[in-house]
């Protein structure tokens, strides 16, 4: 593993909250397609936001890492929403929607800077030159004389 990876449960291992929590309301979903329907995604918002803050949570993310993820998963969802197939038929919309949940997660690990990152680490200037931190064997030891 490399020192930039990010300790996170696998994403095969997240929780989510049971689907029959937030049932899928399809006639909101198809209104959804005209995004200047406000009343609308105002109501897929607080019918969706707290599935996919939970989600965020659990997965390890912080509460502002979690309200990120919200804010990113809404967004995306309505720029996919004018082609969704809101029917039934054409597949779970709660995949669909917690599959866009768990990439933006994923994004917000990457932005987390590396665990092993120290401050400073890049600043050439707070450094020694190696030369510097070698003792020269021919010199004289003070302390010892």
């Amino acid at each position: 593993m490399s020192s930039n990876t990010v300790d996170r449960p696998p994403l095969n291992q997240m929780r989510e909250p049971s689907n029959e929590a937030v049932p899928t309301r399809w006639s909101l979903l198809e209104r959804l397609k005209n995004t200047d329907d406000q009343e609308s995604w105002r109501e897929f918002f607080a019918t969706y936001r707290n599935l996919i803050h939970s989600v965020a949570l659990r997965s390890g993310l912080t509460e502002a890492e979690a309200d990120d993820v919200v804010q990113d998963t809404i967004i995306a969802v309505a720029k996919k929403m004018p082609g969704f197939d809101a029917r039934p038929e054409a597949g779970s919309f709660k995949s669909f929607l917690l599959l866009i949940t768990r990439r933006r997660i994923v994004d917000q690990f990457r932005k987390r800077p590396p665990a092993s990152a120290s401050p400073g680490r890049g600043d050439e200037t707070a450094r020694t030159a190696t030369i510097d931190r070698v003792p020269d064997p021919a010199s004289l030891d003070l302390d010892a004389v």
